[in-house]
C-alpha cells in the first residue's frame, strides 16, 4: 500500500504540491489527471525519490521511504517511466532490459523479445539496437515501459509509475499498451499509477485522482470523476470562446 501523508513540495516561493494526502491500496490501478502545471509529475517524482518533499511523509508497504534514495526505493519495488525517457549511447536494448530485471533474472534474448512485443515493438528489429539518438521518442518510450515490465516481473507488491505513457506513440502501439496495462493489472501483483489525459487510459482505472493547483481537487471512481473532467474541459473551451481565443 502507498500512503502520502500531508506531502508538500515548495520551490522558492512556489507551492507546487500542497498538503497532499492519498492512500492507494495494493494492486489498485490509479490514474492521476488534471490541467498542465497542476503538480501531477512533481507528485510522481516525489514518490520515486527524483525530488524530495519539503514536508510530509511517503509510506510504501508500511515503510517510511521519504528520505530514501532512488536506488533504495527501486530495491523496494518502485519503478518510474519518464515523460521523456533518457538515451544511453553504447547500451543495447537487450542490455537495458537485463539491467532493469536485475542480475538474478539473467534474461534470455527470447525473454527480452517478449517484453518488447508487449509494448508493440517488433522484437527482432529492436533487441540489439543501441538506446541512442537513432530511436524516435515513441520508440524510446515503449522500450522504457518494457524495462519497467521486466523490472516488475516475478516480484510481488511492486509500484509502477508511468508519466504520460501515451506521449509520442502511434495509435496501433497505443492499443497494444492499453492491453498491456489491462493484463498487468489483472495479475494483481502491481500497484499502478499513471499520469494521463487520455480517455482510454483513464477509463481503465479503478480510481481517478484529479490534481489541480498542487492539491487533490477530486478523487473517486471513473463513473464519479470522468463527468467532472468533461465538465472542466467544456468550461475551459467556453471561456476561451468568450475571450475570443
Amino acid at each position: 500500500m502507498l500512503e502520502l501523508r500531508n506531502v508538500q513540495f515548495t520551490a522558492g516561493s512556489a507551492n507546487i504540491v500542497q498538503d497532499v494526502s492519498l492512500t492507494i491500496p495494493e494492486g489498485r490501478f490509479v490514474v492521476i489527471t488534471g490541467p498542465n502545471g497542476g503538480g501531477k509529475t512533481t507528485l510522481a517524482k516525489l514518490i520515486m525519490g527524483l525530488q524530495q518533499p519539503t514536508g510530509g511523509a511517503i509510506i510504501w508497504n508500511g515503510e517510511d521511504v521519504t528520505n530514501m534514495s532512488i536506488t533504495e526505493r527501486a530495491q523496494r519495488g518502485i519503478s518510474y517511466g519518464f515523460q521523456a525517457p533518457p538515451r544511453f549511447k553504447g547500451i543495447r536494448v537487450s542490455d537495458l532490459l537485463r539491467l532493469a530485471a536485475g542480475k538474478e533474472k539473467n534474461l534470455s534474448i527470447d525473454q527480452c523479445c517478449t517484453y518488447l512485443t508487449k509494448v508493440g515493438l517488433c522484437a527482432r528489429d529492436y533487441v540489439n539496437r543501441d538506446v541512442d539518438n537513432s530511436l524516435s521518442g515513441g520508440e524510446l518510450k515503449r522500450i522504457e515501459i518494457a524495462t519497467i515490465l521486466a523490472r516488475g516481473n516475478g516480484r510481488e507488491h511492486t509500484l509502477m509509475i508511468f508519466d504520460e505513457p501515451e506521449a509520442g506513440i502511434d495509435l496501433w502501439s497505443f492499443a497494444k499498451l492499453t492491453d498491456t496495462f489491462k493484463a498487468l493489472h489483472a495479475t494483481g501483483t502491481a500497484t499502478i499509477i499513471i499520469i494521463s489525459h487520455q480517455e482510454r487510459i483513464i477509463r481503465l482505472a479503478d480510481e481517478i485522482v484529479m490534481v489541480s493547483g498542487g492539491k487533490v481537487s477530486a478523487q473517486g471512481s471513473v463513473e464519479e470523476i470522468f463527468p467532472l473532467i468533461l465538465k472542466d474541459t467544456v468550461g475551459v473551451c467556453t471561456m476561451a470562446e468568450k475571450e475570443g481565443l
